[in-house]
């Protein structure tokens, strides 16, 4: 591991540790390190965890913004945001800034869990000239090999000890993005739509999450957020495209695959400016939906949107 330029903008740390007592050890110090130089710090962590750290801070948690990544993060596509946002009020000129955030945990599923790892590759891109110390704490008593492994090599540094250092195993190429999902394993329904078959897909949307027992608000949020991707198509992916849907768990799972290619890996997780013609539909989605996951390449673009039974 080799020593860094620690002045540099944006500094995204992975902190590897196992169980409560590692996270409370680990993040308080952080904490305090910003709260004694006077650096505002925001910490989006679970709940639970929020505790801990107020009882470990004492005092010092009077001067910490704290929110609970369930409700931020539960579509993790929200996440770069709510940063983009905390360093748009909090960072003038090259004032430091200081995050914790620990979008993935052992209670989220497989898909969630993969675009958490999206997330975090998407915020060395999303926050690259921001003054922002950004720690990102693995729990490696609860989670997977597999998961703590990808962690390391979406982090440019890795915090240890107290201290940050360079990673040789960091690899910015984010080849998730021209990537392929892996088939349904349960039976699903399909739509071939253009715009005068659009009303078919709003229909069997409208018709399914009734069937899984959503209520009459979620069923409009689930009509809306379908209908915002598949009006992209029309528009964007040579004016037709292909709807599926299927249960899965407790889950209304909505795809649209078409022919457009998109070349921005953010689409979706930046804000659309005030007057902005176009640029909203994926922003809603990602308001909207439980999870947003994101598959392009240059023969074709798959949008899978999730709506959880709450």
């Amino acid at each position: 591991m080799t020593q860094v330029d620690l002045d540099r903008a944006y500094r995204h740390e992975a902190m590897l540790y196992a169980g409560d007592d590692g996270f409370v050890t680990g993040v308080s110090s952080f904490i305090r390190e910003g709260v004694d130089a006077g650096e505002p710090v925001l910490v989006v962590v679970q709940s639970h965890k929020i505790d801990l750290l107020r009882d470990a801070l004492g005092a010092d948690a009077d001067a910490v913004r704290f929110a609970d990544m369930a409700e931020v993060g539960r579509n993790p596509a929200r996440i770069i945001p709510a940063w983009r946002e905390f360093v748009a009020e909090h960072a003038p000129g090259d004032r430091r800034i200081r995050g914790v955030g620990e979008p993935l945990y052992a209670q989220r599923d497989a898909d969630e869990r993969t675009e958490c790892h999206v997330h975090e590759a998407l915020l060395n891109l999303a926050l690259a000239d921001a003054p922002l110390s950004l720690l990102c704490p693995y729990d490696t008593a609860a989670l997977p090999t597999h998961d703590i492994e990808t962690a390391i090599n979406n982090h440019p540094y890795l915090h240890e000890h107290g201290h940050a250092a360079g990673n040789e195993r960091y690899g910015a190429v984010m080849e998730w993005f021209g990537g392929e999902f892996p088939e349904p394993k349960v039976p699903t329904e399909r739509v071939d739509f253009d715009l005068q078959r659009l009303h078919l897909v709003r229909t069997l949307v409208d018709d399914r999450a009734a069937a899984f027992g959503f209520d009459a608000g979620q069923r409009r949020e689930c009509v809306l957020a379908v209908s915002e991707i598949a009006t992209n198509s029309l528009l964007h992916g040579g004016g037709r495209g292909s709807f599926r849907c299927w249960f899965a768990d407790n889950r209304l799972v909505c795809e649209i695959t078409d022919r457009g290619h998109i070349r921005e890996p953010l689409v979706g997780r930046v804000r659309p400016a005030p007057g902005q013609v176009g640029g909203h539909g994926m922003w809603l989605a990602n308001q909207l939906a439980d999870l947003v996951q994101v598959r392009s390449n240059d023969t074709r673009t798959v949008v899978r949107v999730h709506f959880s039974l709450r």
